[in-house]
């Protein structure tokens, strides 16, 4: 078991202390519950005294202030109770990454080898996609392409098959993942550029929430796994496509709604793009100061510049947000189309989706046969200027009648919700990193050895739970931190968390040269 490190006793320390605080708030509404129950009896035997009415009050979610967090600390009541669902909230999460250290640092839990078998793969998709469709396939009123739902949906499924390819290195899929993380940054960008051009929210506090769901949840769990960043590359990578729509968006955001000035300012997105990953030496040169941030370096691998990680990870889907943006942009027109088919004759609608489908099978077909077929390394070479075909396609195809565009699968659009989450978790609670820091997940979690289906059912039914779990904390813990209309109230919070985390690790920076 490796030493443990500033960061791990620096997280110690503060979800000790945050631990602490939720017991004694705890107990004090215990006490307060004890004290109004004694009155409530007395007051039974003199019924003037009892309210006129007793209804129940509805629990939101509201920002909580710098200082009744300060209070808090302080140990005052009022601020305990206001606190309570918060320190609850981060009571929970300390616990889960306190898991994520035992399946996967403490050596405690067994670890088998991945064993791959097309035939179950094949099998347990087509069985989990009959199950959900047995469990209902929600229909709503809207007609519109894209929609939530339909979005959640893709993520779910694509998420399913990806994290399948790790548990069971199904090598033969590399070009389709490749294909399913293209996905998730064309989404990046179709998703982003949707909500700023429609709604016109640059403001810090929706800019807060976006890097808190992105980042919060790695941040802490590089820091008690001891992991680079980069490991988890889909974070930093969809942070940075992220960043440059957002300020692609919100630097002459008056612009934005020119057709000229949109096309100015997608044209500028491919000329960074060219710039960065096209010219030789420029991006490890320009991200050479951030290797601490977005260095990697596998241990299987340590004669590997810092730095290639991250320029191939990013580089392989280095167009497809732009490709997200334009999509988004032309979604209206996308939608005009197709409620005019909706409208038309039912016999010229049907032979007009009958050629769009033909072109379409057409135009996959071709791709597969020539794109999609070639070896790892020639596919690589080829996905980032390839990777817009299929993903059109589908859109297309998904979208070709108003049904398809009406109905979605609940649970794929339920597991589409949480993809961070099990994305991140997938390392350290159903996979194994085999107790090495930056290794990479080539083991499996065993909880019930010699029975590999049965343990693959209780690691995955538990694994899921924890995702879940994950999912509604940190978002929990985000409303509650990160004010959306308030900046100085976010400032005030941010700071005061720089601050507590500060505090922390010269705590452990302390307590560590102690010991």
């Amino acid at each position: 078991m490796e030493s443990i490190t500033t960061g791990q006793l620096a997280c110690t320390i503060f979800f000790t202390a945050v631990s602490g605080l939720y017991a004694f708030s705890e107990f004090l509404d215990h006490t307060k519950k004890n004290v109004k129950s004694k009155s409530s009896d007395a007051a039974l035997a003199d019924p003037e005294s009892q309210p006129e009415s007793n209804e129940p009050q509805k629990v939101w979610i509201t920002c909580i202030s710098h200082t009744t967090l300060i209070r808090a600390m302080q140990l005052n009541a009022d601020a305990l109770s206001e606190c309570k669902a918060l320190l609850r909230n981060a009571t929970e999460f300390g616990f889960i990454l306190l898991w994520f250290w035992l399946a996967d640092r403490s050596g405690l839990i067994p670890e088998g080898e991945k064993s791959y078998s097309r035939d179950f793969f094949i099998f347990f998709m087509v069985s989990l996609t009959l199950v959900f469709l047995w469990k209902g396939v929600p229909v709503h009123k809207t007609k519109a392409p894209l929609n939530r739902d339909q979005t959640e949906e893709w993520k779910g499924w694509m998420q399913v098959m990806f994290l399948l390819y790790h548990y069971f290195e199904a090598r033969e899929m590399y070009n389709a993942i490749r294909l399913f993380i293209a996905c998730y940054v064309w989404m990046t960008g179709f998703g982003n550029f949707s909500y700023y051009y429609v709604r016109k929210d640059f403001t810090p506090g929706r800019f807060a929430h976006m890097m808190w769901r992105l980042n919060f949840f790695v941040f802490f769990c590089c820091a008690v796994m001891n992991n680079d960043y980069m490991l988890y590359y889909i974070c930093p990578m969809h942070t940075i496509f992220t960043l440059f729509i957002y300020g692609v968006l919100g630097v002459g955001n008056q612009y934005n709604t020119s057709n000229v000035g949109i096309a100015v300012k997608v044209a500028a997105c491919f000329c960074i793009v060219f710039f960065l990953w096209e010219t030789p030496g420029v991006f490890k040169t320009l991200f050479r100061p951030l290797t601490w941030l977005v260095g990697y370096v596998d241990p299987r691998k340590p004669d590997v510049d810092a730095l290639h990680e991250w320029e191939f990870r990013s580089g392989l889907d280095r167009y497809i947000w732009i490709w997200g943006m334009l999509c988004a942009y032309f979604h209206p027109r996308f939608e005009r189309a197709l409620t005019w088919l909706d409208d038309i004759n039912q016999q010229t609608a049907a032979v007009i989706r009958g050629a769009v489908i033909a072109v379409c099978l057409t135009a996959g077909s071709f791709y597969y046969t020539h794109i999609y077929c070639l070896p790892k390394l020639e596919y690589n070479a080829a996905h980032p200027f390839t990777s817009w075909i299929p993903i059109t396609l589908f859109i297309v195809l998904r979208n070709v009648t108003p049904t398809l565009r009406m109905v979605h699968i609940g649970k794929y659009a339920f597991l589409g919700k949480i993809t961070l989450e099990t994305y991140i978790a997938q390392f350290h609670v159903w996979l194994s990193t085999s107790n090495t820091p930056n290794a990479q997940p080539a083991k499996l979690m065993v909880l019930l050895d010699g029975y590999p289906l049965m343990n693959f059912m209780l690691c995955t039914a538990l694994y899921v739970w924890v995702s879940f779990r994950l999912f509604n904390i940190t978002n929990d813990m985000k409303n509650y931190m990160m004010p959306l209309n308030d900046t100085a109230g976010l400032g005030y919070n941010c700071g005061l968390l720089a601050a507590m985390g500060a505090a922390t690790y010269l705590a452990a920076l302390v307590l560590g040269v102690m010991v």
